[in-house]
């Protein structure tokens, strides 16, 4: 029994015990979570590609703590809350298909897709429209670099992640809204981000990279030659990939889950292609392997 008293110890004790309650039912829901089957666009821009490489093919890993668990909810209920905020402002806001799952991509017979966190249709005349929205709920720091630097300089990943988006979903011709939340003071930063061929294309032919490397086994370079350093030291497959057999998972990307309970890739937009064709990874998986 704990003493749960009015002390210090006593509140400590009760919060340890609170925290250890709460977070093993966050840690058994998550364990129930099923894997990506797909290489995400979301993961393109990851500075590390045998990181990558591990996430796509399920390779051992620590599982994440309650604690980045709720970050990843945090992040997920920001963007509900500014799509409630744009909606109020007069902005028409698409956030899923009317058959309920959200506007996606899926290329090179299911091995890389992604969903975009909405589409802006219409609204005040301080866009143009159609355009991508996506979202982001960062700490002040990562905040800060943005409101700074701007979204290519402060955070890369992000960029290539909205690039593809506006390629594979044809929203290339107006600037795609981003919109980032500073969690600790709730404060937002939206910046127009203009579409870049040059970043689209290049996120494109990595994917194709960690694709073909992954299907014939072949480990891409690590990001750095610290395994106690950043960013090594704070991976979750650090200790495999430092290991003495650090191989691919088992998994190869478009392949279904052994059980199949998985969710199934997005089926492919039955919307026209866009007229962009040495943008799309299909061209480049079928076009180049033919060259």
């Amino acid at each position: 029994m704990y003493d749960f008293n009015s002390s210090r110890t006593g509140r400590n004790a009760f919060n340890d015990a609170m925290n250890a309650v709460v977070d093993a039912g966050i840690d058994a829901a998550g364990a129930k979570d099923k894997p990506r089957t797909y290489l995400g666009a979301s993961q393109i821009g990851d500075e590390c590609a045998r990181r990558v490489q591990y996430e796509i093919t399920h390779a051992p890993g620590e599982p994440f703590p309650a604690r980045i668990r709720r970050i990843f909810e945090r992040g997920h209920t920001g963007e509900t809350l500014v799509a409630k905020w744009l909606r109020m402002a007069g902005f028409t806001l698409a956030t899923e298909k009317p058959d309920g799952n959200q506007f996606g991509f899926m290329q090179g017979d299911g091995k890389f897709g992604g969903h975009s966190d909405g589409i802006l249709i219409a609204g005040p005349d301080i866009l143009k429209y159609p355009a991508l929205w996506e979202n982001k709920v960062l700490g002040s720091k990562g905040y800060k670099a943005a409101l700074k630097d701007g979204i290519a300089k402060a955070h890369p990943k992000y960029a290539a992640q909205v690039a593809i988006y506006q390629a594979y979903l044809d929203l290339a011709d107006n600037p795609a809204l981003v919109s980032v939340t500073n969690a600790d003071t709730m404060e937002v930063y939206y910046e127009p981000i203009e579409f870049d061929a040059i970043r689209a294309q290049e996120g494109s032919d990595r994917a194709v990279r960690i694709l073909r490397a992954t299907a014939i086994g072949e480990l891409l370079p690590r990001i750095s030659d610290k395994p106690d350093g950043w960013p090594c030291g704070y991976c979750q497959r650090s200790t495999h990939c430092w290991g003495e057999t650090p191989a691919l998972g088992p998994h190869r990307p478009g392949d279904p889950l052994p059980d199949d309970q998985g969710a199934a890739p997005p089926v492919e937009e039955e919307r026209p292609r866009p007229k962009r064709p040495n943008w799309l990874l299909s061209f480049a998986l079928k076009g180049r392997a033919a060259a």
